[in-house]
């Protein structure tokens, strides 16, 4: 996404693109339905920790590792085949996320650097730092350009920049171009895209959208597939408004899938307490 040009909030701008609107009422609804819930008035830490382990095993899987969620809950060693790496790096981000929240609006590029370390868990020299010239990246499931290394310093300034400033864009604009802008540049060698989803996370959370963190994210872009999240993710990358506009209602739609996950959970849980 380019972060200059004659609009001073480029994220705001984008909330008048066709159809987003709609999108940020729609997922506000569908928030508030799982928040206005009489479960979640007595055991929303139950409903939070739920939705962690979902949307964990939601964002391993498109990163290649489609576990079944009992698999996820009684899996206690990850230290196996790329798969088990796969989602113990995805519960361990999910875990730190919340921890990051009070960083990010000041040191975006801190807490990136943090979630990479986390999920990475190497002590190579690579990680937790943006990639050089002739680094590799180990991201095979995107199969899209890849920027140089020069371009994504550039980018990552001008997206922590915006950040920083904040603006009056809806959390859903927002977090659509944090994860939309971390998974078109890779910037690290390994792991962008449970990167990506984690600040996404990050953003939904901390904007107050979803402060108790329940409607996870990752739930609703593991949920249509693969090839749906990448094709919507070409519509990002394509830079033009209709393709924004993709990206940012598939984004919406997919909060609206993890509320409906939570949704159900909450309905599971007031069934059993019947």
């Amino acid at each position: 996404m380019s972060t200059t040009g004659a609009t001073a909030d480029p994220l705001a701008a984008l909330g008048s693109l066709p159809g987003v609107a709609e999108s940020v009422e729609s997922v506000r609804k569908a928030v508030d339905r799982v928040y206005g819930h009489r479960i979640m008035r007595r055991r929303s830490n139950e409903i939070t920790s739920e939705a962690a382990l979902r949307g964990a095993r939601g964002s391993a899987a498109l990163s290649g590792a489609d576990w079944a969620l009992e698999e996820v809950r009684r899996r206690t060693d990850f230290s196996g085949d790329d798969e088990a790496h796969t989602v113990g790096a995805a519960l361990r981000l999910t875990a730190e996320a919340g921890q990051l929240l009070s960083i990010w609006r000041q040191s975006p590029l801190r807490v990136l650097a943090r979630l990479h370390l986390v999920a990475a868990a190497s002590q190579e020299d690579t990680v937790g730092r943006p990639r050089q010239d002739g680094e590799p990246v180990d991201e095979p499931l995107v199969e899209l350009p890849l920027p140089d290394a020069s371009e994504v310093a550039g980018r990552l300034e001008g997206l922590s920049q915006l950040i920083i400033a904040g603006g009056s864009a809806p959390a859903l604009v927002t977090a659509a171009v944090v994860h939309g802008e971390l998974l078109a540049l890779r910037p690290f060698g390994t792991h962008n895209g449970l990167v990506a989803r984690a600040a996404e996370r990050i953003v939904l959370v901390g904007s107050g959208l979803d402060p108790k963190s329940v409607c996870p994210a990752e739930v609703g872009h593991a949920e249509p597939g693969r090839a749906a999240y990448l094709a919507a993710l070409e519509g990002y990358v394509s830079g033009t408004p209709e393709g924004m506009a993709t990206w940012i209602a598939h984004c919406g739609r997919a909060i609206e899938l993890g509320a409906r996950e939570s949704t159900a959970v909450c309905e599971a849980l007031q069934r059993g307490a019947a």
